[in-house]
């Protein structure tokens, strides 16, 4: 038994992996928990890393440093992947409005800190600390510590307070604030989460744009004796004639098909347009030319070969090369439609109408290997993550602060992931990475940082709990965390109208709080919580690091 004793005992590897897969199992089980109808998910890993720490579980203190760190980079960078394409049309559709609300969350809870400090008496310091751990921000914290070491050297103090204890009481409820201020949220408002899922589905791709087929005889004379390219060019919406049915004989419609009168098309084209269309065109026909098969055949091809990834559709001249038709583009849960100016991404799945011989050569451009698509890209991911690490290491001076901001190991791989995700093509990188891998490696990032970060507290939280300001400091850090993310909760709810997944994403974001994020995503199995995450996250990174520096600088 002695092998045993030296097992659990002994700082080594093996002994570190064992506290690290005990914590993570039996948080990730006690998660599942549901309590009202409510369970924490694997956030509960950090109470079970707490409660381990505390009841002398330990390991090494730089091992634990590293894995948290390493473990939050996976996370982030993984979270990158998956909302990148969609950051940027996202970031103009409603990322000012998201931004706003951050800056005012940051800044509400910069005032609240102050509040406690006139009302209490409580030293800015100590405040400064519990208002870092109360928003779950670490490089917060490591600013304050900066600023105030700084302003000892510049007076000559030798005494500088502690203030990671109160980051260490207030953390933990940091991290549940934000998701019980999401769940009287979601109970405030009766939410519904499927709804919620498919009103933002809708929002950032409105019915009236789904595409939408239908069959049309040509009966307006001035379109005899027109071809179908220059019909297709007469619309200033993306109209895409796949099939037509001329003299008896359905064909593909190529775009040198000259039309006549009682032709019958299939036309595909943005659902708010059909009436238009069938307008200019002639009238709607009773009969689909979809059930119609002749010599035609419809399939979907998946994109896989990384050459024409990142490539308008038109550009690639699919059509006229093979004699074949790109109706839609199924993408991330989104059906879109195949308009020339489309860039492809690897995972596409397209409509493709044409004959068996010109279907095999399309297929073969475009690759169409599930193969393919399971081999994991690790260049391009691992070349993101240095990138990100050496960007959120990059000083950023700000005229009349004593020490330089940084993004940090979580703000610049996150930058660094939406970048790569959306622009890698270029540079012959693709970062593609099925729904599956995506989710392994952000749950196993995240489960590793919450592990640590118990690991690394327990003992410090319990005995700052039991010692005479321990529950008054998580007292004040319960206001500092909750009161500004519960007004602005409500306020984009009531007043703003906004998704509640979107509410979710911004709340987390505007905390920097991954487990927060984790939460919303398990709950809403949506990119909502996410893209506005990632939306935030770089403003809020950059405010927070300066609100705890300048909390310190003017009022210490």
């Amino acid at each position: 038994m002695n092998w045993f004793i030296d097992l659990i005992t002994k700082d080594t590897v093996a002994h570190t992996v064992l506290a690290y897969s005990l914590i993570i199992a039996i948080g990730v089980a006690l998660g599942r928990i549901k309590i009202a109808g409510v369970s924490l998910g694997i956030t509960f890993v950090l109470f079970a890393g707490l409660a381990a720490n505390y009841y002398g579980l330990h390991a090494d203190h730089k091992v634990v440093e590293f894995v948290k760190d390493f473990g939050l980079i996976l996370f982030v960078f993984s979270i990158g992947l998956q909302v990148g394409p969609g950051f940027f049309s996202s970031f103009r559709k409603g990322g000012l409005f998201l931004n706003m609300m951050a800056m005012a969350i940051v800044l509400g809870g910069g005032l609240t800190t102050l509040l406690l400090h006139y009302i209490t008496g409580t030293s800015v310091p100590i405040l400064a600390g519990i208002m870092s751990g109360a928003v779950t921000n670490t490089p917060g914290l490591g600013a304050a510590q900066q600023a105030l070491n700084q302003l000892a050297a510049n007076t000559g103090s030798s005494e500088i307070p502690d203030i990671a204890v109160g980051y260490a009481v207030a953390y933990p409820f940091g991290v549940l604030g934000i998701i019980l201020t999401m769940i009287i949220t979601r109970k405030l408002f009766s939410v519904n989460i499927n709804e919620e899922a498919a009103s933002f589905r809708q929002l950032q791709n409105p019915a009236e744009n789904l595409p939408e087929k239908v069959s049309i005889k040509v009966t307006r004379p001035e379109l005899f004796n027109k071809s179908i390219g220059e019909i297709s060019r007469m619309f200033d919406t993306p109209v895409i004639i796949s099939r037509i049915l001329k003299d008896g004989e359905l064909k593909a419609a190529s775009s040198e098909i000259i039309l006549n009168e009682n032709d019958i098309i299939l036309v595909v084209t943005r659902k708010g347009f059909i009436e238009r269309i069938i307008k200019e065109i002639g009238t709607a026909s009773e009969m689909d030319l979809t059930s119609r098969s002749g010599s035609l055949v419809t399939r979907r091809i998946i994109v896989t070969n990384h050459e024409v990834s990142g490539k308008k559709l038109g550009a690639l001249k699919l059509r006229t090369r093979f004699n074949i038709n790109i109706t839609r583009v199924y993408r991330a849960g989104i059906e879109l439609l195949a308009s020339p100016g489309l860039r492809l991404q690897l995972g596409d799945r397209l409509t493709v109408v044409g004959d068996e011989q010109s279907m095999e050569k399309v297929t073969e451009q475009l690759g169409n290997s599930l193969k393919r698509l399971n081999e994991p890209n690790l260049i391009p991911i691992f070349l993101g993550i240095l990138f990100g690490v050496i960007l959120g290491s990059i000083p950023i001076h700000i005229p009349g602060m004593a020490n330089p901001l940084k993004l940090g190991l979580a703000g610049g791989p996150l930058i660094v992931a939406i970048l790569l995700s959306r622009y890698g093509y270029k540079f012959s990188l693709v970062s593609y990475t099925t729904a599956s891998a995506n989710l392994m490696i952000r749950e196993i990032g995240i489960v590793l940082f919450l592990a640590s970060v118990g690991l690394s507290s327990g003992e410090k939280f319990v005995s700052a709990l039991v010692s005479g300001d321990g529950l008054v400091w998580m007292g004040y850090g319960i206001v500092i965390t909750m009161l500004p993310i519960l007004l602005a909760g409500i306020y984009s709810r009531i007043f703003m109208k906004r998704n509640y997944l979107e509410i979710c994403g911004l709340l987390s974001g505007s905390m920097t709080d991954p487990p927060a994020l984790a939460y919303a995503n398990n709950i809403s199995q949506s990119d909502a919580p996410a893209v506005a995450y990632a939306t935030v996250y770089p403003l809020v990174m950059f405010l927070r690091i300066f609100v705890a520096q300048l909390l310190i600088v003017l009022f210490a």
